[in-house]
């Protein structure tokens, strides 16, 4: 009697969960047979609801169904959702296993989860304060829903292993300082290894198929990243939208940006090296987007300035009009040309030569690309009040013999650098313009009086970059005799002594091409040249003068390399295309 009492008591005191009672309610479980199960979970440290269907005591559709019923809640059958289409960066998938719960939306400021359990305080509980956001139930069936988690989960790993090559990777980091090390909570997901893994990949492949930017870019469904390679993007890989997050938290931290902060855009580099003694620096610009930041990484090879003015592609007329212009002890050599057009290159590669002991040179760019031993190279701070004209005021006054401007942007940052061209100091500086002759009239449009240009300025060289074509594989095309003559070329060029090449793509190129050159426009300013500038003469006057002087246009200088058979007339008219 005793026993049946001590028994009796045991039942009576088992709090069963809210699903227990509901399935007792609903007629599918008794008191003795739910109390057992709810006892069995807690002994073998699992949820109610797996030992319920593990058990076969009620199948999972049944018990799906019968929640459905009592809670008055949708059911959906998982089997017609597309897992890959499913929202990732709502809710961390660690709290999706644990509970065993799947995001399916989100609508206002309210989750659209599904769950096989709604009755679950804790998970409503856990999301809620993660998300800040409320929760509406979706039920779904119990195996469907726990396949589809780790089907999920599986996938993200198996995806990066692949993208990431899996095993070690040898790349290691410059030793830098990590920045935002006080930022606890995420540095378990910054030192995440299969992302640290795909990064090093992405970048050692960047590297290594001369590409000059990577694109990191999150979309509503998908995420992607972009090499562009020889002037043109391709995409390289579709991660798990998955990683987004934790790629970006990487990515800031060695770059020494802040972690925390998503709502605007930052700048900032980073170090990596690819062998013993080659080390690779990398300008890291982060973007807000509707579906996460966009991270555009910028490959600065430090090489390219020890490449020598032959390499760069001037014709031998050109390059002694440069050189005898970079020789002069004062005054203004402008590069012009759109963005991406290898200024900077062409600029590093003329101070490079004039790098000597003896001479004094400082730079003030925002930022500055290529690191430079022996320039005084100085990061243009607009929040700090450290401007271009801020900088050059600086600069007068520490004796120098060669100054760089990163860039020509105002008439007051014009006006100093006039002034010290006017005055022993050669400097070199950029204006995005179009070509040579425009550069002369975008000044004065910009305040400059003619004098001060025609005294100031010597030379200007402006300069595009067009794709090569691969010598493996170009072959001769067939061009009519009209379509060279709508391109440019004057009758008596095309007389049949040179043959045009086209593209055709092999497995050592990239569509054809491989690499690219560049086009130039070398324009010395002549004592003629200065007459027409002083009494304010226009582009076009500029131009024609420039011609009788023997100096080619783009268009003219791009089709002279497409008749080395360097590249192809298509490619010369699109990148000349002005």
């Amino acid at each position: 009697m005793a026993a049946v009492d001590s028994a009796q008591k045991d039942s009576a005191s088992v709090a069963l969960p809210g699903l227990g009672r509901a399935l007792i309610s609903a007629g599918k479980l008794t008191q003795k047979t739910a109390e057992d199960i709810y006892r069995k979970s807690q002994l073998s440290r699992t949820s109610f609801i797996a030992e319920l269907t593990g058990t076969g005591a009620v199948s999972a559709a049944d018990l799906a169904h019968t929640v459905s019923s009592v809670f008055g809640a949708p059911l959906l059958d998982l089997n017609a959702i597309d897992p890959q289409r499913l929202p990732r960066d709502l809710l961390d998938a660690k709290i999706c296993q644990a509970y065993r719960v799947v995001v399916l939306s989100k609508r206002n400021n309210r989750l659209i989860v599904a769950t096989a359990d709604p009755t679950d305080q804790e998970a409503a509980e856990k999301i809620k304060f993660t998300t800040q956001m409320g929760v509406d139930w979706i039920i779904a069936e119990f195996d469907k829903l726990s396949k589809l988690i780790e089907a999920s989960s599986k996938s993200v790993s198996d995806n990066l292993e692949t993208f990431s090559g899996g095993g070690d990777f040898e790349f290691d980091d410059v030793p830098i300082e990590e920045a935002n090390e006080e930022a606890d909570s995420g540095a378990g997901d910054v030192e995440d290894a299969p992302i640290v893994k795909f990064l090093h990949k992405m970048l050692l492949d960047a590297f290594n198929m001369r590409a000059s930017d990577l694109h990191f870019e999150p979309y509503e469904h998908h995420y992607r990243v972009r090499f562009r390679i020889d002037g043109e993007l391709r995409e390289i890989a579709s991660p798990p939208i998955a990683i987004k997050d934790k790629l970006a938290s990487r990515i800031k931290v060695i770059s020494r940006l802040d972690i925390s902060e998503k709502r605007v855009p930052q700048d900032g580099r980073m170090k990596l090296k690819v062998g013993p003694n080659r080390v690779i620096d990398f300008r890291v610009s982060t973007l807000p987007t509707l579906f996460g930041e966009k991270i555009v990484i910028r490959i600065l090879d430090p090489s390219s300035a020890q490449m020598g003015i032959e390499a760069l592609g001037y014709e031998p007329e050109e390059k002694e009009r440069l050189l005898q212009a970079i020789g002069r002890p004062y005054g203004m050599i402008l590069v012009t040309g759109p963005t991406g057009s290898g200024k900077t290159v062409s600029l590093y590669t003329c101070l490079n030569l004039l790098n000597k002991p003896g001479v004094n040179i400082a730079t003030a760019e925002d930022p500055s690309e290529i690191n430079l031993p022996g320039v005084n190279q100085v990061n243009v701070n607009d929040k700090a009040g450290l401007t271009f004209a801020v900088a050059l005021k600086s600069f007068l006054r520490q004796d120098p013999d060669i100054i760089m401007v990163g860039e020509i942007r105002d008439l007051e940052t014009a006006d100093i650098s006039i002034k010290a061209a006017q005055t022993g100091h050669l400097v070199l500086s950029t204006l995005h313009t179009n070509d040579a002759p425009t550069t002369l009239t975008r000044m004065r449009n910009m305040g400059i009086a003619p004098f001060n240009i025609a005294s100031s300025v010597i030379l200007i060289t402006a300069q595009r970059l067009a794709r090569r074509l691969c010598a493996q594989c170009k072959a001769p095309a067939d061009i009519p005799h009209e379509a060279l003559l709508d391109a440019g070329y004057p009758d008596h060029e095309i007389d049949g002594s040179w043959v045009p090449y086209k593209p055709v793509g092999c497995s050592a190129c990239n569509n054809g091409y491989k690499g690219r050159l560049g086009i130039y426009q070398v324009m010395p300013i002549t004592e003629e040249l200065q007459r027409i500038i002083l009494r304010d003469g226009s582009a076009l006057e500029i131009a024609e003068q420039a011609k009788r002087e023997g100096v080619r246009s783009l268009r003219d200088a791009g089709l002279y390399k497409a008749k080395l058979g360097l590249t192809s007339i298509e490619e010369v008219l699109a990148v000349t295309n002005i």
